[in-house]
Formats: C-alpha cells, sequence, structure tokens
C-alpha cells in the first residue's frame, strides 16, 4: 500500500505492485473512502488506486469546471506513476469521468462499470441552482439532505453512523470545488456518443436510486455496444455503501471475465510511501447489513420480496390491488409457490430464469404477461439484443405469428424502458 499527494488528484494504492492497476472513481461530494468495503477483496487480484476530486478528502482546493478536466488530471497523476492501462470502475460523477476516458482515450480503458451513472446528469439549471444554494448558504443544506439522495430510507434509518459520516463528508468538501463539480456535471452530455465506446461495460444501478436510477442506466446499456445492466436490489444512489458485498461481487465477476490486457504491458512500478496511511474510517464501522435484507421464514414474504425485485414495487402492487377479495388468495399462492419457491432456487441465474418466462409467454401466447417480463428483464440485466434473441428462437419452436406478436409487444417496452426521461 502507498499513498501520496499530486498537484493535479490526491490517491492512494492498495494491492500487489505487480497487479494490474483497477482504478475506482468517485462520486460527487464523496472521498476514496466510499470504497473501502471493496477493498479487501478487489486488492487481492487488482492493485487499486483510488483518488479524491479536487477539494474532497483533504485534497488540494484546485476547481475543475469539466469533466473533462478531471479526466485530464487522472491521466496526468498516471501517467507520473506509469500507468497506461487500467480497469475503471466509478460511482456518479466518477462514472462520468470513465465514460470520458472510454470515449477521448480507449486504448487506456481495459474494462468500464459505471455506477449510478447516467449519459446526462438531470438538467445544468438543476446542478447550477445548487451551486447557487452552496454560495448562499454553504455546504450545510447540501450536507443534511445527502442522505436522502444516497441511501433508502431504511438504510439510513438503521445505520446512523454511516448516515452521519456521509454528512460529514459532504460538510468538509471545499465550497468553491463542489460548485464546479456541479457545473462539469451541467455541461456533461454524451449521449449522441455511447456508440464510440468500445470496451465492455457493467452498468450498475441500485433499484431505488432516484438520482440516476435503472431508466438512466437503460439509457446507457442501449447505447454502449456490449453493455450488461446490473440492477443491485434494495440499494440507492450510493450502492457501493448500502449494498457493498453484491457490489463487489459484481466487480469482481465483471473485470475477471472482460479484462482485455494488451500483451507485454508492463508491471506498476513500486512508488515510495511519502506520507503514513491513512487512519481506518472508524464512522463506518462495524457494518451491519440491514435488517430487512434477511431472508424471511414465511414462504409468501419471501416470494413478495423476490417479486418485487424482478418485477418492480409498482407493478407488484397494482396486481396485488386488483386482486383485492376474489383474485387474492390466488395471488398468494402464486407468490408463495412461483416466487418464493421456483424463482429462488438457485439452479439458474435471473437473467437465465427471464429468457425461460420469455419464451414460455410467447408459447402460451400471453402477451399481457409479456410486457411485464420485458421490463424485469431488463431488470435482471438482459440487454435489448439478448431479449432479441429469446425472440428470435421463439420463432422457429412457437411459429412466426406468435413471434411476430412478441415483437411488437416488446419492442414498444423496450423503447420506452430503454429512452431517456427529460
Amino acid at each position: 500500500m502507498s499513498e501520496t499527494t499530486t498537484e493535479a488528484l490526491q490517491y492512494r494504492f492498495d494491492g500487489p505492485d505487480d497487479a494490474p492497476v483497477l482504478i475506482l472513481g468517485p462520486s460527487l461530494g464523496t472521498t476514496w473512502h466510499m470504497w473501502d468495503r471493496q477493498i479487501p477483496e478487489l486488492s487481492q487480484q487488482w492493485r487499486v488506486f483510488r483518488f479524491d476530486l479536487p477539494g474532497h478528502g483533504g485534497a488540494p482546493a484546485h476547481p475543475a469546471e469539466s469533466v473533462e478536466q478531471l479526466a485530464d488530471r487522472l491521466l496526468a497523476t498516471l501517467d507520473e506513476l506509469g500507468v497506461h492501462r487500467f480497469g475503471y470502475a466509478g460511482c456518479a460523477l466518477g462514472g462520468a469521468i470513465g465514460t470520458d476516458l472510454a470515449l477521448r482515450h480507449p486504448d487506456r480503458v481495459a474494462a468500464l462499470t459505471l455506477i449510478a451513472s447516467s449519459p446526462r446528469f438531470g438538467t445544468a439549471d438543476e446542478f447550477r441552482q445548487r451551486g447557487v444554494i452552496v454560495r448562499t448558504n454553504g455546504l450545510d443544506p447540501i450536507a443534511r439532505t445527502s442522505p436522502e439522495r444516497w441511501f433508502t430510507p431504511g438504510f439510513a434509518a438503521n445505520q446512523p453512523a454511516i448516515t452521519e459520516w456521509a454528512v460529514q463528508m459532504v460538510r468538509t468538501t471545499d465550497p468553491g470545488c463542489y460548485i464546479a463539480a456541479c457545473e462539469a456535471l451541467a455541461t456533461f452530455d454524451v449521449r449522441g456518443s455511447l456508440d464510440r465506446i468500445g470496451v465492455e461495460t457493467l452498468v450498475l444501478v441500485g433499484s431505488e436510486d432516484q438520482v440516476t436510477g435503472p431508466a438512466a442506466a437503460r439509457t446507457l446499456v442501449a447505447g454502449i455496444p456490449d453493455a450488461r445492466l446490473a440492477v443491485v436490489p434494495g440499494a440507492s444512489h450510493l450502492a457501493p455503501v448500502e449494498q457493498p458485498a453484491a457490489v463487489t461481487d459484481l466487480l469482481v465477476r465483471h473485470f475477471s471475465t472482460s479484462w482485455q490486457e494488451a500483451p507485454g504491458t508492463p508491471p506498476v512500478p513500486v512508488k515510495p510511501v511519502l506520507s503514513p496511511p491513512p487512519a481506518p474510517v472508524a464512522e463506518i464501522a462495524p457494518f451491519e447489513e440491514p435488517v430487512a435484507e434477511a431472508v424471511p421464514a414465511d414462504q409468501y414474504e419471501a416470494g413478495l420480496k423476490v417479486r418485487r425485485e424482478v418485477l418492480g414495487d409498482a407493478e407488484v402492487d397494482r396486481v396485488l390491488a386488483e386482486a383485492e377479495g376474489f383474485a387474492e388468495d390466488f395471488q398468494r399462492l402464486a407468490t408463495r409457490y412461483a416466487w418464493g419457491e421456483v424463482y429462488s432456487r438457485p439452479g439458474l441465474d435471473r437473467r437465465a430464469r427471464s429468457c425461460v418466462a420469455l419464451a414460455a409467454l410467447v408459447a402460451g401466447g400471453h402477451w399481457t404477461e409479456l410486457a411485464g417480463h420485458t421490463k424485469a428483464a431488463l431488470r435482471s440485466g438482459l440487454t435489448p439484443d439478448e431479449i432479441k434473441e429469446v425472440l428470435l428462437q421463439t420463432a422457429v419452436y412457437c411459429g412466426m405469428p406468435a413471434a411476430h406478436q412478441a415483437f411488437r409487444i416488446v419492442q414498444e417496452v423496450v423503447r420506452e424502458e430503454t429512452t431517456p426521461r427529460e
């Protein structure tokens, strides 16, 4: 492990000196400590490089007013260290930096993960208004409301130490650098360039993210060739903190399978330790998983949890509301058996089960359910192209008329789910 500060960026290394470099980029208002829970496992395979945004975490307050400037400062730091090729995972603003690197410096990025990210973050007015708030009132109003944006209500209530840690992290950020970062997000818009990203990309989003949620993630997946979607249940905007085990597992699997290292890439040179390692962040330890994530003993409750994760709360609430009274017992049976027993079995992952469900619904001509399960397939990580392949195969085994009707329904759902909502 080594740590130092350059004029460009403050950074830290963890892991073997001769391992491939994996960069973790932070979101606006956070520090490299947002990745603390990922380090023990990631540093077994990679030399993990974490950095702080300007004015964050005690880093020098040299504002950067565009994502391009932040990416250039990161590359300047890496060039100084002799790091040419690397994997990159970034959250929110950190994801925007990774997107910019993949677009402008594709030879440098070996594999990419975008977490809670978007090709455009809200509107320019929203971020510039946030800058007005900071200039007028300081960072305290932003800090106090950060947990609402970053975490689900249950997590924030059950983890007061982490919630307070988040507030203090924002509160200690340099206001000028925070405002500049808001300007960087205000001007970031790569919606027309996503098809130029040639690196294998994992798009990861919390199912409850109200800032850059599943709709923004699907826009990225629809635009980036070979991109894959992973929706983390029970997580909001800061998924690496709220659901660390799930995020770590997804990162390990993605970078282990998609990393295409250039032949003859030299190892990263060992740098001397120029300052002592930081003290452990006591505020975020010990970590306890939210009570709500435990699997309920009752099979109905277990099934309902899975059903909501796959289909979404809105769809499940609609079906259950319509079933009150006469069909209520049937819905309880379906939830308990189909979702609590069959869908929860370990033999197939949710992507595979979505493929089976789509094909079976086409074969049975169940068109209303097909629309809902198309949304579920996207939530489970299937790309539009993969869904298309499932439908093409149903044309062989279920007949052309059935496949024709399926394509009409699914095409409309995919268009609706992957169109940016402005």
